[in-house]
């Protein structure tokens, strides 16, 4: 037999990114949203799929989708990128701004997929710590950031898998050391509407400051996989450059168009599961565990009197499925737990009360 061809060297090296896939009734391990798009979405996009000119190529564009994104957040559309979910995004601003001979920053525990996407395209990855209580540390941004001088740094707000939101004041220091090293700051807000307050409100075309989010989550869409990004006008030009040819097609544009007409629908959602969050919240602290407030739609807990591993199984025996964050950078014995409904979450907090005791 021939000798296989090898991958690259840093490549070979690497471990993909995976999320177990287990058979469970109640899956509380992947921050997906627990209730699905209204009917009437559903309705309108079985409707479309009639009309589409299968035998064409889609908008190349997406102008429909940007222009409507666009005036939702206020912004122009060329100002807005669509991509195959947000991690498509991520992985454009690495090709256009990152690659060999430049670095990234990122603050480890924080979304793996930066660091991946990063080493994947070629780039130095320049690990930062945070606190211990998993906050950012601004001493830390402006060591990792002078001694790399990176050309993307990126901050997770909501963070996954903490749940913490970084602050304005945060956020515009840390976008004043970015400038200063003349790079780009990426705000990575998958969980953004679920928080207090968002970056968008800072974008500009005179700041070198993107967000990304992500039709996953708030809109009920993982199965879409669709997300954007807003920043200034000089960036997406840039990323239009890199991005594969016709790379979004017609179906997702089109899902993602017919969701901004359910708008109240989302915020309803929002509201819902944010009011569960607090439910869950309060039930996990009268229980042993480490528990860390979340602005997102999940959160992270740490059994005091228990091995993690040894809960994360006795749940999944309870057929309750969440996610096993204990051999990820600085969160050992850590598990992160999504809000499902009231249902799934009485399932999870009942099977939980059983494996600690």
């Amino acid at each position: 037999m021939a000798p296989r061809i090898a991958p690259r060297d840093d490549i070979a090296l690497m471990d993909g990114y995976h999320s177990p896939q287990v058979s469970v009734d109640v899956r509380l391990n992947t921050n997906e949203s627990p209730l699905p798009p209204p009917a009437g979405f559903v309705a309108a996009l079985a409707d479309h799929i009639a009309s589409v000119d299968w035998n064409r190529y889609p908008d190349r564009g997406a102008t429909e989708l940007r222009a409507r994104l666009a005036e939702l957040h206020g912004v122009d559309a060329d100002q807005v990128f669509a991509a195959n979910g947000s991690n498509e995004v991520l992985q454009t601003l690495s090709l256009t701004y990152g690659g060999p001979g430049r670095a990234i920053a990122v603050f480890e525990p924080t979304y793996a997929m930066h660091s991946q996407i990063g080493r994947i395209t070629g780039a130095t990855v320049a690990v930062g710590g945070r606190a211990a209580d998993l906050s950012l540390d601004p001493q830390e941004v402006g060591r990792v950031l002078a001694e790399s001088s990176p050309a993307i740094t990126y901050l997770c707000s909501p963070n996954n898998p903490t749940g913490l939101v970084e602050t304005r004041e945060t956020v515009l220091d840390v976008l004043a050391q970015v400038e200063a090293i003349g790079g780009l700051l990426v705000v990575d807000e998958a969980y953004g509407q679920f928080a207090p307050w968002s970056a968008l409100e800072l974008i500009s075309d005179d700041r070198p400051l993107v967000v990304t989010r992500t039709y996953s989550k708030t809109w009920s869409m993982a199965a879409v996989r669709l997300g954007y990004l807003i920043g200034p006008a000089w960036v997406v030009a840039e990323l239009e450059k890199v991005v594969l040819p016709y790379h979004l097609d017609s179906l997702s544009q089109a899902a993602g168009i017919l969701a901004l007409r359910y708008v109240d629908d989302m915020e309803q959602r929002v509201s819902l599961l944010t009011e569960e969050r607090g439910r869950l919240d309060a039930a996990l602290r009268d229980l042993p565990l480490e528990v860390w407030p979340s602005a997102a739609n999940f959160i992270l807990f740490r059994p005091t009197a228990a091995d993690a591993d040894e809960v994360w199984q006795g749940l999944v025996d309870r057929s309750v499925l969440v996610r096993n964050c204990s051999g990820w950078p600085g969160l050992q014995g850590c598990l992160r737990v999504t809000i499902g409904t009231r249902d799934d979450d009485d399932r999870f907090l009942t099977a939980l009360r059983e494996v600690l005791t």
